[in-house]
């Protein structure tokens, strides 16, 4: 049952933040499996389960995410395909991510009426990162935000959103899309966004889109992608004004610096997210040389 995994997954998720913490806290010192267990109150054994269930990467494999070394060097890489695919002429690479996620922009008359005649649905459901508030229209998903239980305050964020809107509770549509947004396997044109905000914010999250799961960039190179390599500060403005955490992949910016940088939803669930997608990549990679050999 996707549902049941993904439940499972918002359990384990719980533990996984817990031990993100300690490692970027003990990142100098390089903690050992032991110290995070420890830290968790774990044993080795079911910390190193949890994290290959969760994430499909071991604590220790992890620990290398975390590091301002190996966020320089992925920054680098991925600078390296996203320039070409410029160059080139191409939107962006995308491979994965496109093929699940489509979008449209609403109009300018659509937001200043403030949702009046627009029927929403909304509700919580379990996430491989946490439980998270989920709202749609019949057009396409228009909101997801991770409330880490607080759920009065997301509804409220939710409906200023939408002041005018008929909002209408619905916990198993949320759970339905809960399991289309993070499935086992990526399905093609399996979900359609509804985009809300200016025309530049828009290009921007667009830009988001045509970038790979794990991939990072930092952003400079994300305001060149959106067509705007001189608006690099008002880039970080669009990405604090994304409703759509995860689908819109704003968890894919990081600084120049390869320091983590801010995320709305918190450092450590954006860090757990490269890391997850990271883990996913790796095993479709592993299983794309095993069906080629």
């Amino acid at each position: 049952m996707p549902e049941a995994r993904t439940d499972q997954g918002s359990r384990q998720y719980e533990t996984v933040a817990r031990a993100i913490a300690f490692i970027r806290a003990k990142a100098l010192d390089q903690p050992s499996l032991a110290d995070i267990a420890a830290a968790v109150g774990l044993s080795q054994f079911h910390l190193q389960r949890v994290f290959s269930q969760w994430a499909g990467l071991s604590p220790k494999r992890f620990l290398q995410y975390v590091t301002k070394e190996h966020a320089v060097k992925a920054l680098r890489e991925s600078g390296d395909v996203l320039g070409a695919a410029m160059q080139t002429g191409l939107s962006g690479p995308g491979r994965l991510h496109d093929l699940m996620v489509s979008c449209e922009a609403m109009t300018p008359g659509e937001i200043k009426a403030q949702g009046e005649g627009l029927g929403i649905g909304y509700g919580f459901a379990a996430t491989p990162f946490g439980q998270a508030l989920i709202g749609w229209t019949g057009r396409g998903v228009c909101f997801l935000a991770f409330r880490d239980g607080d759920q009065e305050a997301g509804v409220l964020e939710l409906a200023g959103q939408w002041p005018k809107a008929g909002l209408q509770r619905d916990d198993a549509g949320a759970e339905s899309l809960a399991g289309r947004i993070f499935p086992a396997t990526p399905r093609p044109g399996g979900l359609h966004l509804v985009l809300r905000g200016t025309n530049f914010q828009v290009k921007v999250w667009e830009a988001l889109l045509r970038t790979e799961p794990s991939q990072v960039l930092s952003y400079r190179r994300l305001a060149a992608l959106a067509g705007f390599p001189k608006a690099p500060r008002a880039v970080g403005s669009a990405l604090a004004a994304n409703v759509l955490g995860y689908l819109i992949p704003c968890h894919r910016v990081i600084r120049e610096s390869g320091e983590i940088g801010n995320y709305r939803w918190g450092a450590e669930r954006k860090l757990a997210m490269l890391a997850w997608e990271a883990g996913r990549v790796g095993q479709d990679s592993a299983g794309d040389a095993a069906r080629s050999g």
